[in-house]
C-alpha cells in the first residue's frame, strides 16, 4: 500500500498561494493588474478627499505664461518661487498642461492628469519588474507610498514626468531596443537634470550592448534630442539657457534639505563637505563600474584603456556579440537603479519630490541584493517614514542617508557572486530556418 497521501485542502491552498506569490502560477499575472486597479481607486480617493497643496504649480504656470507671451531668454523667465531652472522639455510638458487646464486655473483637472501619469509610471515600473523576474510578492510595495502619491496628485511636480521617462527608458533597454531607450532617457533629462545621476550606468549599458561605435552613435542621437528640444531658446541666450537648465553650481538651502540635516548647517554649507560628496560619488561609481558593471566583458578595465586611447573598440565583432548577450533585463535594471541610488546618496541636497526617483527603486535593489523579503518590507517602511517627516529632523535625515547607504552597500555585496546570464535574443531573419529546410 502506498504511503503517498494527497495533501490536505489547507496545504493545497497554501501551496497555491505560494505559487501565485512567487510567480509560478498563471494567476500571478493578475497581481500587477489588481494592484494597479486598487491604486487607481486610491488616487481618486486622495484627489477627492485630501486638499491640494500649492508649492510649484503656480510658479510653473507663471513661467510658461511668459514663454507663451514670446519670451525666449531663459535668464528673464521667473515665477513666484524663483527663476526657471529646468530644461526645455519641462517647458513643453507644462505648456501643454497650461492649455489643458485653462492657463493653470483648473487645478483639479491637473490632479486627474497627474493621477493618470502616476498610474502610467506605475504600470511601466511593474512591467520592468516583471521583465527582471521580480516575484509578485514584491509588487505590493509599489503602491504603498504616501509620499509618492503626494508628489504626483497633490503637488503636480515635474519629477513625476521625468521618472516616467526614466522607467520607460529602462523598459525599452531591457528589451534591447537601444535607440528608443536612449531617446526616452534623453527626453527625461530634458525635463529635469536629476536623471543625469543615471548617465554613467546608461553609458556602460549602451557600450556593452551596442559596442563602442554603436554606443557613440546613440550618444550623438541623445545629444541631438537635447539640441532639438532646446534650440528654440538658444539664439537669444545660449549661455543663459545652459546655465539655468543645467545649473551645476546651484546653492542649496539648509532649511529644505531632507538628507543632510543631521550634519548641521555649518558643515552642510561648507565647500569641504561639497567636495567630499563629489569625491565619494566618483569613488563609489568607479568601484561599481570596475567590479560590477563591466563584469560582462570578463576582462579588467585596464586592458581596454589602450584601445580607447587609440579610438578603437576593445572587442572583435564576435566578442561584441558575446558581451552584448550578457546585457539582460536584470542587468539593465540593476545597473541603472544602482547608479541612481549612488547619485542620491551623495547628492548635495535632496528635496521631498526626489522621492519620485527612489521609492520604486529601493524595493528592487533590496530584493536584488538577496535580503529576505520580510526585511525588505521593514526597510522600505523605515525609508517611507523618514521621507514623510516634515520638516526633516536630524533623525529622519540620518535615516534617509542611512537607508541609501545600506541599499548601495547591499546591492554591491549582494551581486558579488552573480553568474553571467544570457539575454534572450531574437533570431536574425537570415538565420531562420526556411520551410524547405524544415522538411529535410
Amino acid at each position: 500500500m502506498s504511503d503517498n497521501k494527497k495533501p490536505s485542502i489547507p496545504a493545497q491552498a497554501a501551496n497555491l498561494v505560494l505559487d501565485i506569490a512567487n510567480g509560478r502560477h498563471k494567476l500571478s499575472r493578475a497581481i500587477p493588474v489588481a494592484l494597479l486597479v486598487l491604486d487607481a481607486f486610491l488616487c481618486a480617493a486622495i484627489i477627492l478627499k485630501v486638499p491640494y497643496t500649492e508649492i510649484d504649480w503656480v510658479a510653473y504656470m507663471e513661467q510658461v505664461s511668459q514663454i507663451v507671451a514670446g519670451e525666449r531668454n531663459y535668464s528673464n523667465i521667473w515665477g513666484s518661487t524663483g527663476p526657471l531652472v529646468y530644461p526645455a522639455g519641462h517647458v513643453y510638458v507644462y505648456t501643454g498642461l497650461y492649455y489643458l487646464t485653462d492657463e493653470g486655473k483648473n487645478i483639479l483637472l491637473a490632479q486627474w492628469l497627474f493621477a493618470a501619469l502616476y498610474l502610467a509610471t506605475l504600470a511601466t515600473v511593474m512591467a520592468c519588474y516583471w521583465q527582471a523576474k521580480v516575484p509578485p510578492y514584491m509588487f505590493p510595495l509599489l503602491i504603498l507610498s504616501k509620499r509618492l502619491h503626494s508628489i504626483y496628485v497633490l503637488r503636480c511636480f515635474n519629477d513625476g514626468v521625468a521618472a516616467l521617462f526614466l522607467w520607460l527608458s529602462i523598459f525599452f533597454l531591457q528589451r534591447r531596443n537601444w535607440v528608443v531607450g536612449a531617446v526616452l532617457y534623453s527626453l527625461g533629462v530634458s525635463i529635469k537634470m536629476t536623471l543625469l545621476l543615471s548617465v554613467p550606468a546608461i553609458a556602460v549599458a549602451l557600450f556593452l550592448g551596442r559596442g563602442l561605435w554603436g554606443s557613440l552613435r546613440l550618444a550623438w542621437i541623445m545629444a541631438q534630442v537635447q539640441i532639438a528640444i532646446g534650440i528654440r531658446f538658444w539664439p537669444v541666450n545660449l549661455r543663459g539657457y545652459l546655465g539655468r537648465a543645467f545649473e551645476l553650481s546651484r546653492k542649496f538651502l539648509f532649511r529644505w534639505t531632507v538628507n543632510w540635516r543631521f550634519v548641521g548647517e555649518e558643515t552642510f554649507s561648507s565647500q569641504g563637505f561639497s567636495l567630499a560628496l563629489l569625491g565619494g560619488h566618483a569613488a563609489v561609481l568607479w568601484l561599481f563600474i570596475v567590479t560590477r558593471w563591466l563584469r560582462p566583458t570578463q576582462r579588467p578595465l585596464s586592458s581596454m584603456i589602450p584601445s580607447f586611447l587609440q579610438a578603437k573598440s576593445p572587442f572583435s565583432p564576435i566578442e561584441e556579440a558575446r558581451v552584448s548577450g550578457y546585457i539582460t533585463a536584470k542587468y539593465i535594471t540593476t545597473t541603472v537603479l544602482s547608479a541612481n541610488a549612488i547619485g542620491l546618496l551623495f547628492a548635495r541636497s535632496l528635496h521631498y519630490q526626489f522621492y519620485a526617483y527612489l521609492a520604486w527603486s529601493t524595493p528592487y535593489l533590496l530584493w536584488r541584493s538577496g535580503i529576505p523579503f520580510p526585511l525588505v518590507y521593514l526597510l522600505c517602511g523605515l525609508q517611507e517614514w523618514a521621507w514623510n517627516v516634515y520638516p526633516s529632523t536630524e533623525v529622519s535625515s540620518a535615516v534617509v542617508v542611512g537607508m541609501l547607504a545600506m541599499t548601495v552597500a547591499a546591492i554591491w555585496f549582494g551581486t558579488a557572486n552573480d553568474a553571467l546570464e544570457i539575454a534572450p535574443l531574437p533570431r536574425p531573419s537570415s538565420l531562420k530556418t526556411k520551410p524547405e529546410e524544415k522538411k529535410r
